[in-house]
């Protein structure tokens, strides 16, 4: 399903056109199943948590965008263009954004901040997004 405001991430060196795999969605899409589910364990660490939800989320969007026809070699394009794969508004795929962002400190930085209202969002935005994955049919 082609898209003018991904078509011209294309143009500019931003996404590639790939057509999807069933195999490809049906693989990130059962992944992020099992890290959702696994992120709304209390008893793991909250660093646990916030990394299973996190590549949750990002395996739900990754899934959009290859169920569209596009392909990124970047994490947070991956989340911006959720409002053109799945109708995402911008409050909830900012979520994503800000939770790219902790990641990121986590992964380079080594220090990930204790936030539960943002784990909380970030775990509610992935369900959301799931749930629009699986109204479009796989």
């Amino acid at each position: 399903m082609p898209s003018p405001e991904l078509d011209n991430l294309v143009a500019i060196g931003k996404l590639k056109r790939e057509p999807p795999t069933e195999r490809e969605i049906a693989g990130l899409l059962a992944s992020a199943e099992a890290r959702l589910s696994d992120a709304g364990r209390e008893n793991l660490a909250y660093a646990s948590r916030f990394d299973l939800a996190y590549n949750a989320a990002h395996a739900l969007a990754l899934a959009a965008l290859r169920r569209a026809g596009y392909r990124s070699d970047n994490r947070y394009l991956v989340f911006q263009t959720l409002s053109h794969t799945v109708g995402m508004e911008a409050a909830r795929w900012r979520v994503l954004a800000k939770a790219h962002e902790r990641r990121n400190v986590a992964e380079y930085e080594g220090h990930l901040e204790q936030d539960d209202r943002l784990l909380a969002e970030l775990i509610a935005t992935a369900r959301e997004l799931r749930d629009a994955l699986g109204s479009r049919g796989t």
